[in-house]
């Protein structure tokens, strides 16, 4: 917990105490059904709530945007993102049952109001959000046309709504199509070395992929 409290240091007190239980609910729920690697788990607050967390170095959300977690698996980005954000709304979608299952169980036990979990294929869902997050579900091309049509044109923010992607290694092919996709790397917000090589990608809406013109 002290590494989330080192880098956000103004988290009020009902958001240190869920944070807090989000180890606890993790492991207690994973030793159930196993959503996160057992590897992972051990590490759960740099490697999956830090990682998640990251996204709000990039943007702080503003009260009421409306926000989709693309393949949310256990419930990242979109979880530690909604304790971050307790006024913005998080639709979590996965295509597996046992993961959404879990997903809305931690929601409840955290009394988190701003998240619904949904066990929906992402191309299926109808709804228009303000911006789309997710953790490498695919690449760049596919995931653009899994999410098309489905943002709101009224920007409120200094960025355009567009899409959030965390994703790791060299994207320089995969991005090259894209000419208004922006880097952000990961190990400037945070030291630990498991983000060396960890980005995030912001690409604003409407895109260009050169690629398909």
């Amino acid at each position: 917990m002290n590494i989330i409290k080192s880098n956000f240091s103004d988290l009020t007190n009902s958001q240190i105490k869920q944070f807090n239980s989000l180890t606890k609910l993790y492991k207690d729920w994973n030793s159930k059904i196993n959503v996160i690697s057992r590897k992972d788990i051990s590490e759960l607050n740099i490697r999956h709530v830090l990682h998640s967390l990251s996204i709000s170095k990039v943007i702080k959300f503003l009260p009421k945007t409306k926000i989709l977690d693309v393949g949310t698996g256990g419930g990242f980005p979109g979880i530690p993102l909604a304790i971050m954000f307790p006024e913005v709304s998080f639709h979590l979608t996965d295509s597996i049952g046992k993961k959404i299952k879990v997903v809305q169980a931690i929601a409840n036990d955290l009394g988190l109001k701003n998240v619904i979990a949904d066990q929906i294929r992402s191309e299926n869902v109808n709804q228009q959000y303000d911006f789309i997050i997710s953790r490498a579900v695919t690449n760049m091309s596919s995931f653009v046309k899994i999410v098309d049509g489905k943002f709101l044109t009224k920007n409120k923010h200094q960025l355009k709504n567009g899409i959030f992607y965390l994703k790791g290694g060299d994207l320089t092919k995969e991005l090259e199509s894209f000419e208004t996709a922006r880097i952000y790397k990961i190990n400037s917000y945070f030291s630990n070395t498991f983000f060396e090589t960890k980005k995030i990608v912001y690409l604003p809406m409407p895109y260009t992929d050169k690629g398909n013109q």
